[in-house]
């Protein structure tokens, strides 16, 4: 962007001790801004990285700051431990703060988190709870189905905790209304208890409740946290607020950053009253202001039309309370193009001559401009659903321009879905037959199931398609009537369906790019969706008494939703616009990035009302403020917003598109609508100025560095880097869990061992307890991975915690620190460990790593041996490099070792340390470079592998370690 600080910068950096508010505009350096503002605390202030935190609202975005962060300091040679920093979206820093001081919270070990799908799906299931409710159709009015009526539960579930409200106050209101809301609430959260489960929302709330209700828990995070740092503060809600300040503390240095005319999320709980009124907050005065409003981005006629856009609205109230700070974007010192480079992209009458003006503007640019990759334009629409946006996409695609649209709702109508759904349709011939429970029920999943399944039986008669011809017809006769239990449910048989042609060419076209991965993503995001269901619905094996019910449930209920709901496909956070294909986005989706070419569409939108009687009376009598914006207004102030976001995304180019059209009857719409036709009209047509001379910014490089361990990366990719692929690059669901859940319940018991210990308990440590602990944990693990084991396996893993505890004979005073997360930022990675440290002899620690198997033998399994070797000279690396503690000894530690030593130890041998990070450098850069080709199948692996019967079918023809993977 540019070589230094700018004044106002250099004032936001040098600011920190107080609060802050830095009113960031589009494109002036913001994230540059705090990156050198940490720096400079950390480096100036000698404060440990521990004591700040930065919060961000994308998960995106924090791993791009992150990435800017460890660059920076490892500029300065700085070298800090990035896990004890607090950095990350709210939500995620929530998430750390519930999971440190777990026992205050109603929450057990293995919570699960639900996504807004899980959320209303669980409210669904238990749907008959809520319409019990006195006054439920006050709340839930005229929707037909149980989908539907969940779907309202939830919006007001999350505005009452977003909002804080306090539900005795409401169950002692005067309304019906809101006495009814008041049960459906306690209900849910009653539900989410008894799940062990939060949500969204939940998240943030039991954060504040843990700290208002825990002065001692509160007081010690105050002491710790001392700068604090929030950026996109105009989306912040109210939980968010009331987090932020508690945590604040007696330091008051909270420095916020965001742009009031950025605040698109009010639908989500969002307040725009946090950023105008935070200065407020405080004694008069003691709230420093700077505004950052140079425009290092756009073109100057860009920044213009788009100040222009803001200014012309009236954001006043009657009262003359004004809802804006007053700014001026300028744009930075330079010489630019005397050219008018926002243009409108226009046509008349009919939609295909809309499509021909597009392409052939877009091919101006390519052709006679400028444009070298068709990532460097970006389309930003309202929503990427909408029929003639997804109409505008194919006819892009059938020109030869790819796009990029992972949120136009398509994953239903690709291909390789479509088979899947139509395999499975054809398998189970019987659900035709038993989906309808009344003769005049006809559900739209229907017709889609059975336009799928003619699909896939069209394929059953091409040659090449034989095998699976007859895989399908055996299946289809054994589960049409089926006699004994199988030993698959869903996601079992759908590994199975990988073995042939019709479904493994989609995952071997598989090459790391976004555009041409498409397939393999979708098919992995599948595995997923069939997981999950077996998880909702405890569904192991299909048998003769389960199988109809799940059929129906499958694709009458869970099915139906995701379609109807729409599913995203995958979203490449490691890029900032996949290379060779033009972006279409919401509005929403581009907040925070940048783009040379934007074409802004969706010009026939007007402001719509977002609330109704309900939140008016929530508004005015149980929220805790007072109300701030007229609540008629918002819909113009969030409109205004929204597009002003739009126009200011455009760094070389800005272009309004429509197919321009007079409203001739009634109920038709005048296109471009009433708030865009003043600055449409102002615009000229793209053909009347040359742009070609522009020069177009290279997209940015957004360079996110991943995390890799060595449990979880390095050692699978160096046990067989296609189960990496498929696993952990691609994300395929696994079918097979139970040995993970016998290990985590014998480490998450030792743990809470070693934590009693650690806090001064060791009196605690009885027999009773540890029964307690256990009995515990195997509950929670089971209810949130679904996988129970035997009792004799149970008591199996009982016996190797006693045993462990009768080997320690009551010595527990070498224990140093338990399950120490640490991080290590290296040039192109971050390095990441969980590591358990002793006492070493002297000042040195020695490493200790539990693993819940019997001992193996040490001449014959040397190879097991030296893999774990490995890891534990990972772990030895990253204590001495990030902690600065020497290491003296490296210990394994089987539990499940009954008579003879449990310890393997090593030696540490620095040489030896030094071979072992060369490889992990070598294998990081292998994963990067997407490079999973293998030499030699490792058989004794595949047996427990859910992808052998892809591999075996490979193998049979010679494809499988070709190299071409």
């Amino acid at each position: 962007m540019k070589l230094g600080l700018n004044k106002q910068q250099k004032q936001a950096v040098h600011t920190t001790e107080g609060p802050l508010l830095i009113i960031a505009g589009p494109g002036s350096g913001k994230t540059f801004t705090l990156v050198e503002r940490i720096k400079h605390i950390i480096t100036t202030k000698n404060v440990n990285p521990e004591n700040i935190l930065v919060a961000t609202f994308t998960e995106k975005a924090a791993s791009e700051l992150l990435t800017r962060i460890s660059n920076r300091l490892n500029e300065e040679r700085i070298s800090i431990n990035l896990n004890e920093m607090y950095i990350g979206t709210i939500h995620s820093i929530c998430l750390r703060i519930l999971e440190e001081n777990r026992e205050y919270t109603r929450l057990k070990k293995n919570y699960r988190v639900l996504d807004q799908f899980d959320q209303q799906y669980l409210i669904y299931q238990n749907i008959n709870k809520f319409t019990h409710v006195p006054g439920f159709d006050l709340i839930v009015k005229e929707k037909p189905s149980k989908w539907q009526k969940a779907e309202t539960i939830l919006g007001w579930v999350n505005k009452l905790t977003e909002e804080l409200v306090d539900i005795d106050k409401l169950k002692s209101s005067q309304e019906n209304a809101i006495r009814a809301l008041a049960e459906i609430y306690k209900i849910y959260i009653g539900i989410l208890e008894r799940e062990n489960a939060l949500d969204f929302s939940t998240i943030q709330s039991e954060t504040v409740y843990l700290l208002k209700n825990n002065p001692d828990v509160l007081a010690k995070l105050q002491e710790k946290i001392q700068y604090l740092m929030i950026d996109e503060y105009q989306d912040t809600n109210t939980v968010q607020e009331e987090l932020i300040f508690l945590l604040a503390g007696k330091h008051q240095n909270i420095c916020v950053v965001g742009d009031d005319d950025q605040g698109l999320y009010r639908f989500r709980g969002a307040t725009i009253r946090n950023i105008l009124e935070f200065p407020d907050k405080f004694p008069n005065g003691v709230c420093e202001k700077i505004e950052l409003s140079t425009n290092y981005r756009s073109h100057p006629t860009i920044i213009e039309f788009y100040n222009r856009w803001m200014e012309s609205k009236n954001w006043k109230d009657r009262r003359g309370n004004i809802f804006r700070y007053e700014k001026e974007i300028k744009p930075k010192n330079g010489e630019f193009l005397n050219v008018r480079s926002v243009v409108k992209v226009s046509a008349k009458e009919s939609i295909d001559n809309w499509f021909n003006e597009i392409y052939e503007f877009l091919m101006m640019l390519k052709n006679e401009g400028q444009l070298t990759d068709w990532n460097q334009v970006a389309f930003l629409f309202k929503s990427v659903k909408n029929p003639k946006v997804k109409a505008l996409a194919d006819f892009l695609e059938s020109r030869g321009i790819p796009v990029y649209s992972p949120r136009s709702n398509a994953f239903f109508d690709r291909e390789e879905i479509r088979l899947l759904i139509g395999a499975y349709m054809f398998m189970f011939p019987q659900i035709s037959k038993i989906r309808k429970w009344n003769e005049e029920v006809e559900l739209d999943i229907w017709d889609y199931c059975d336009s799928c399944v003619r699909e896939f039986a069209n394929q059953l008669r091409e040659p090449e398609n034989k095998e699976l011809a007859q895989f399908a017809v055996k299946k289809a006769k054994e589960h049409s009537n089926l006699y004994e239990n199988t030993d698959y449910g869903f996601t079992g048989l759908f590994y199975q369906l990988l073995q042939f042609p019709l479904f493994y060419k989609f995952i071997d076209k598989y090459d790391g790019s976004v555009h041409d991965s498409r397939e393999a993503r979708n098919i992995a995001l599948f595995s997923q969706l069939l997981s999950k269901y077996e998880y909702l619905h405890n569904l192991s094996v299909l048998t003769p008494k389960n199988l109809e019910s799940h059929l129906k449930m499958f694709f009458n209920d869970y099915l139906r939703y995701l379609r109807s709901g729409g599913i995203n496909e995958y979203e490449d956070n490691s890029e900032y616009a996949p290379k060779g294909c033009v972006s279409f986005l919401t509005i929403h989706q581009s907040k925070g990035m940048e783009f040379p070419v934007v074409i802004v569409g969706s010009l026939d939108s007007t402001p719509k009302k977002q609330y109704n009687d309900l939140d008016i009376i929530l508004q005015n009598k149980y929220y805790n403020k007072a109300p701030f914006e007229p609540i008629e207004q918002t819909k113009y102030y969030d409109f205004w917003r929204l597009y002003y976001t739009a126009f200011s995304r455009a760094q070389n180019v800005l272009a309004l598109t429509c197919l321009e059209h007079k409203a001739q009857r009634r109920g038709e719409k005048n296109v471009p609508a009433k708030e865009f036709v003043h600055v449409y009209a102002s615009l000229p047509n793209w053909r009347d100025v040359d742009l070609s001379q522009i020069k177009l910014e290279k997209v940015k490089d957004v360079n996110i560095k991943r995390q890799y361990s060595f449990t979880s990366h390095i050692g699978l990719f160096d046990m067989c880097a296609l189960q990496y692929k498929f696993f952990k690059e691609l994300e395929f669901s696994p079918v097979r869990q139970g040995t993970t859940v016998f290990g985590s319940l014998v480490h998450q018991t030792i743990e809470d061992i070693h934590k009693a210990v650690l806090n001064g308990e060791e009196h605690k440590i009885t027999p009773e307890k540890i029964e307690e602990w256990f009995h515990a944990n195997y509950m929670y693990l089971v209810q949130k991975n679904r996988v129970y084991l035997m009792e004799t396996t149970k008591e199996a893993a009982l016996q190797q915690i006693k045993n462990y505890v009768e080997n320690q004979k009551r010595n527990w005073d070498k224990i140093k620190e338990a399950e120490v997360d640490v991080s290590l930022a290296k040039n192109n990675y971050i390095l990441h460990g969980t590591i358990d440290l002793v006492q070493g002899e002297g000042n040195t620690v020695e490493i200790i790593d539990f693993k819940s198997e019997k001992k193996p033998n040490l001449f014959n399994e040397r190879e097991r041996i030296e893999h774990y070797r490995k890891q534990l000279e990972v772990y030895a690396h990253l204590v001495e490099e990030r902690i600065g503690l020497e290491v003296s000894k490296m210990h394994l530690y089987y539990t499940g070792e009954q008579s003879g030593n449990p310890y393997v130890t090593f030696v540490k041998n620095s040489s030896s340390i030094d071979s072992t990070i060369k490889i992990f450098d070598k294998i990081v850069e292998r994963i990067e470079n997407r490079d999973f080709a293998i030499t030699k199948r490792p058989k004794k692996h595949c047996g427990n592998c859910d992808m052998r019967f892809y591999c075996d079918s490979k193998e049979r023809k010679g494809e499988l370690v070709s190299g071409k993977q």
